[in-house]
Parts: structure tokens; C-alpha cells; sequence
């Protein structure tokens, strides 16, 4: 090999520090493949969804056609979605007051740091980890007139049980809500309990020396100071459970004689029935509802935080 053909080769750099600086060049190049996948599945759907209320869209029809406020008008006639609606944020509020009680006493129980309350801690957190389809469907078996609820209070009775647990219209959404707090409550545990331990311990020291009882120390004490912690899960229990579907779907179906139909539950309905234009309409009457109740409930909680500033 020639000395001018060394020295060229030594002047050529190599192809991977090649790619490796182009890499730093154009560092966005990176992440096109996650943006294209970001973009067909997340953006186009959610942008499609403000235009096909206001077509035909149909399984019955080939061509989509214009048709206004048809289909809202269509949706409201027969009072469906305004119950479905008032299910839906009965049923939120229900989810929202059972999380965050659970979790905020379990928290409570919970806050020394002792190995006994560590593993009570996992175990509680264990059904945050479950499929929530998978909560649903073993909530639904252990909630029937032969499920293991029933089996266990026979057995601490001596008396046959056989209670409907998920057959009564009127509570039927309590228990379902309940089945969905449990679910969620050790979310909830988890960030009250990194605001518990947040709290200054000094406060704490001198609420006792001044001779307030325990109730009052929480009251006066750790309950202000847990509002950016109450924000984070009154704001996502809500909105979570305003776009819930699948433990509803699990447990009941949105029976029992619709009492449990919660909108997602309608929206899936009619779209299975070849409405989609419909049902379009039904999820943007959602997204309206969510924003209109959860801005300025954030708002408000965001509010009660400025007496940590």
C-alpha cells in the first residue's frame, strides 16, 4: 500500500463516527418513527373526531355528507345521553369520594415507617397492578348471589345469603364505583403518603407541646399542607373515571336496566351499532364536559395552595 493511500485512509473518518455526529446534528431524527406513530393513532383521531359529528358517517351509508347539528339534535331527543350523563357524573363523584377516602386513611394508618406497615403498603397496592379489566371481572364473581361475598358472610352467619349485589338499580352504581376506588385507592395511598412525609416534622412537635390533640393536628396541620397531593388525586380521579369504560363494562355491562351506563358505556353501544357518526357526537359531548368540570376544579384546588407559598 502506497504512503498516499495511508494517508488518505487515515484522513477518511469512520462510517460510525459519521452517523454518530449526524445523530447530534439532527438529533429529532430520532424520534420521527414515535412522532409518525404519535400522529396516526393519537392526533388524527382526536382532530377527526371535532369534524365526523357533523357528517352521515355510518356503516349503512358509503359516502359522508354534511349534515350541521343533525346528529346532536338526534343524540338529545330521546333523553339517552342526558342520563347517561348524569350517570356518569354521579358515578365520578361517587369514584372520586371512595379513592381518595380510602387511600388518604390508609395513608394515615400506614404513615410510620415500620416493616409491618411497608408490607401492609404493597399489599394494598397490589390492585393498582391488576388489569382493570381483570379487577372487574373478579369483582363481578365475588359479587354475585353464589360469589365468594356471599359465601363468606354465610359462613360468619350460619345463615344462607344471597344477596344481588350488582341487581339493584338504585345501588348498584355505588357498589361499582366502590370496586373502582379499590382499584385506584393505592394510587391515592401512595401520593398521600409522600405528602404526609413531607410535612415539617417541627410543626408537628409543636402542635403536640401546645396540647393539640391527634384530630387536631391532622385538621390544623397535615390536611393544609396535603392540597397539592389532594389536587393530583381529586383532579385524576375525576377526569379518570369521566372517561372510564372498563370496569364498568366488566361488573354490569351498564345494567342493570341501564342504571349503570355511564357515557363511554353509550358511546360503545352505539357505535357497535353502526352509528358512528353518532357516536362522534357522544364523545365530543365528553370532551366538553370533561373540560368544562375539570378546569375550573383544578382551578380551585390549585387556589387552595397558596397558603403553602
Amino acid at each position: 500500500m502506497s504512503t498516499a493511500t495511508i494517508q488518505r485512509a487515515s484522513r477518511t473518518p469512520p462510517r460510525q463516527h459519521i452517523r454518530s455526529r449526524a445523530g447530534q446534528e439532527h438529533p429529532w431524527t430520532f424520534a420521527v418513527p414515535a412522532l409518525v406513530v404519535l400522529g396516526l393513532f393519537l392526533v388524527l383521531p382526536t382532530l377527526l373526531n371535532f369534524v365526523l359529528p357533523y357528517t352521515d358517517w355510518s356503516a349503512f351509508k358509503s359516502n359522508l355528507r354534511f349534515v350541521g347539528l343533525a346528529n346532536f339534535g338526534s343524540i338529545t331527543s330521546d333523553g339517552s345521553l342526558q342520563q347517561a350523563l348524569r350517570i356518569t357524573l354521579t358515578y365520578a363523584v361517587l369514584v372520586a369520594v371512595f379513592q381518595n377516602g380510602l387511600g388518604l386513611g390508609l395513608a394515615l394508618l400506614l404513615e410510620r415507617d415500620t416493616w409491618l406497615n411497608r408490607l401492609a403498603r404493597s399489599v394494598f397496592f397490589l390492585p393498582v397492578l391488576i388489569s382493570a379489566l381483570a379487577g372487574g371481572y373478579i369483582a363481578q364473581a365475588m359479587l354475585k348471589p353464589d360469589g365468594g361475598l356471599n359465601q363468606i358472610l354465610s359462613a360468619l352467619s350460619g345463615q344462607p345469603v344471597e344477596i344481588a349485589w350488582l341487581g339493584s338499580s338504585t345501588w348498584t352504581v355505588v357498589v361499582v364505583a366502590l370496586v373502582h376506588g379499590w382499584k385506584w385507592m393505592g394510587l391515592a395511598m401512595l401520593i398521600y403518603l409522600a405528602g404526609l412525609k413531607s410535612v415539617p416534622h417541627e410543626l408537628i412537635e409543636a402542635g403536640r407541646i401546645d396540647g393539640a390533640s391527634g384530630i387536631q393536628i391532622f385538621r390544623r396541620i397535615k390536611f393544609p399542607l396535603l392540597a397539592p397531593a389532594i389536587t393530583f388525586n381529586v383532579a385524576t380521579a375525576l377526569i379518570g373515571t369521566l372517561n372510564g369504560f372498563d370496569i364498568v363494562q366488566a361488573t354490569t355491562g351498564g345494567g342493570p336496566a341501564r342504571s349503570t351506563e355511564i357515557l363511554n358505556i353509550f358511546i360503545f353501544r352505539t357505535f357497535g351499532s353502526g352509528l358512528y357518526a353518532q357516536a362522534s357526537a357522544m364523545s365530543l359531548v365528553l370532551f366538553l364536559a370533561v373540560v368544562i368540570i375539570a378546569v375550573p376544579l383544578i382551578i380551585y384546588l390549585r387556589s387552595r395552595e397558596k397558603v403553602l407559598a
